[in-house]
């Protein structure tokens, strides 16, 4: 076996053990959130929603529904449910009438703040021993590996 053929095993190797870090690391936050979406009156579907819409403001149920990988008449169900309870609330757009957005109301901003500080308690509770070099590069490592799945994102979405 060549050089270069042993270091892309190793490579191979070293990404399979990021994937899954990376993979149980989202496994922990997401059963986490879960939990403290117990003190709320919401269901996890809902959350995301709400965060899809504090993200990235308003958007249409067309909108949403992709980005959240549900059919619309799914998407739909689930906003009824939170116009309901008082969450959000259909809005006409003002450029175009026949166009409905879907708006975060103060009910549902003040989950989502609740929720995600909750998780950032608990996240740093878990940094809690590590030294600030380590949160220093993890902070930096993990924005560099958003920035270039962005990038790829992007790529793909020229096809």
């Amino acid at each position: 076996m060549t050089n270069k053929q042993e270091a892309l095993k190793t490579d191979l190797e070293q990404v399979a053990v990021i994937e899954k870090s990376l993979r149980m690391v989202s496994d922990i936050i997401k059963q986490k959130g879960r939990e403290i979406l117990n003190e709320f009156p919401i269901t996890p579907p809902q959350f995301i929603a709400l965060q899809w819409l504090h993200e990235f403001g308003d958007m249409t149920i067309g909108e949403l529904s992709s980005k959240m990988y549900l059919a619309c008449s799914t998407t739909t169900d689930l906003i009824d449910r939170m116009e309901k309870n008082e969450l959000v609330e259909r809005v006409k757009d003002t450029n175009d009438r026949r166009v409905v957005r879907i708006h975060l109301l103060d009910k549902g901003k003040k989950i989502i703040r609740e929720v995600i500080q909750q998780r950032q308690v608990y996240l740093q509770n878990v940094l809690e021993d590590f030294s600030q070099d380590n949160v220093d590069f993890l902070e930096q490592s993990l924005n560099v590996l958003l920035e270039e799945m962005k990038k790829d994102a992007e790529t793909w979405k020229s096809f």
